[in-house]
């Protein structure tokens, strides 16, 4: 419970839309209101530098050991996901790896949520067990008893995502949390689809928090970056031998957009989440439209599990769906969109949309609907909502004006 006096010195005092805005703020001797950009890779040393570590995590010293920015960044991220530290890497992807190559050696075992963003599915069916002799079972995270079966006793690490990439599915996660600790693993939740403040893994019981960072903590489309959020005794190993040993940091410019981007993150998700729910509410009903997958309709097959979950808050900015007919019908209406963006990512400002098929090894654990018309991943931005409506309806109408 937050004290009743806020003072921004102390971040746990502030409510989120006052942490996004002060956390992380590091004055300087020029007393700069916000934290600058700090480009230089070295810091001048003590005048007898014996007694340094040259593998200390600590800025100071060199920007690839922790840079000002990079820490300033790390701050703000621990105090917003509710974690003792943080570390910031260069991708998401990075911070994934970081986790993998730190928390898991030869010979333990991992399970893994069998709908899961791309990246950690080929890590863990191909990458880490033909290189490092790591076995991965992948298992329906939705399914406690699943999980329950899956863990052994040299199971280390469980990964699931709190909203799965891409087809929305939710897990629970307070539950998967006591089935974890009961085995003595390690539980992360990739929660890149759920960020602070609109949830946080770490408080129903995650170990571990990754973000990627250039989705929607930076929310610009102009940055790359990732993180992991948790206790001091999980995250030092990860700087320790993934950052400082493996090189995977970010640079002092990215940690400095994100850092100026996250300052809007509430106010964002606000926006996004609103217009999300409003836009699948508009696409479940039309006729058109073959099937949609966002968590706060109430078809949504772990509707009731998101709104206990996240409390009301909203249920994401991400709808999968597909309109009715081949995958030329769903390219031509991505191509009839004059306002929204086809582009790869999500959780930007602007509202991005692209057409995925049905390749991959992943898609088997997708539901048929996925499998049978590939799917429309819609990542709503902050445009005006009635604009947004406007350009939907518009482009079925002319996708479908022969038909």
């Amino acid at each position: 419970m937050r004290e009743a006096r806020p003072d921004k010195t102390r971040p746990h005092t502030l409510a989120p839309l006052s942490l996004s805005v002060h956390g992380g703020i590091r004055l300087d001797s020029t007393q700069a209101l916000r934290t600058p950009l700090v480009m230089s890779n070295s810091y001048q040393l003590p005048e007898d530098p014996s007694e340094i570590s040259w593998s200390a995590t600590s800025p100071g010293l060199y920007t690839r050991n922790s840079g000002l920015n990079q820490v300033a960044l790390e701050e703000k991220l621990a105090a917003l996901d509710g974690g003792e530290a943080a570390v910031a890497l260069a991708s998401g992807v990075a911070a994934l790896h970081a986790v993998f190559f730190t928390h898991v050696r030869a010979g333990d075992h991992v399970v893994v949520g069998d709908i899961t963003y791309e990246a950690t599915w080929r890590l863990w069916t191909e990458l880490l067990p033909g290189r490092y002799g790591i076995e991965a079972t992948f298992v329906d995270t939705t399914d406690e008893a699943a999980v329950r079966g899956a863990m052994r006793p040299n199971t280390r690490l469980v990964c699931i995502e709190a909203i799965a990439n891409p087809t929305t599915t939710i897990t629970d996660v307070a539950a998967i949390a006591r089935v974890v600790h009961e085995n003595d693993a390690i539980l992360m939740v990739d929660s890149t689809f759920s960020p602070p403040p609109f949830y946080r893994p770490l408080a129903d019981g995650a170990d571990l928090v990754v973000h990627s960072l250039s989705k929607y903590i930076n929310g610009h489309g102009d940055a790359m970056g990732g993180a992991v959020i948790g206790s001091h005794a999980l995250i030092e190993p990860i700087k320790a031998d993934a950052m400082v040993d493996v090189g995977g940091i970010i640079s002092p410019f990215n940690a400095w957009q994100i850092q100026r981007g996250s300052v809007t993150l509430p106010l964002r998700l606000r926006q996004q989440f609103d217009s999300a729910q409003a836009i699948a509410e508009r696409l479940a009903a039309d006729e058109r439209v073959e099937y949609v997958y966002y968590p706060g309709l109430p078809g949504h097959p772990q509707h009731e599990l998101a709104v206990r979950q996240f409390g009301g808050e909203g249920f994401g900015g991400t709808i999968a769906f597909a309109v009715r007919g081949t995958p030329d019908t769903q390219n031509r209406f991505v191509s009839e969109l004059r306002l929204i963006t086809s582009g790869f990512s999500l959780g930007h400002d602007d509202s991005l949309i692209v057409h995925v098929g049905t390749e991959g090894g992943r898609v088997a654990a997708y539901p048929e609907e996925f499998r049978r018309f590939g799917h429309l991943r819609l990542s709503v931005g902050i445009e005006d909502r009635a604009d947004l409506l406007a350009d939907i309806v518009a482009a079925l109408d002319r996708t479908f004006a022969e038909g």
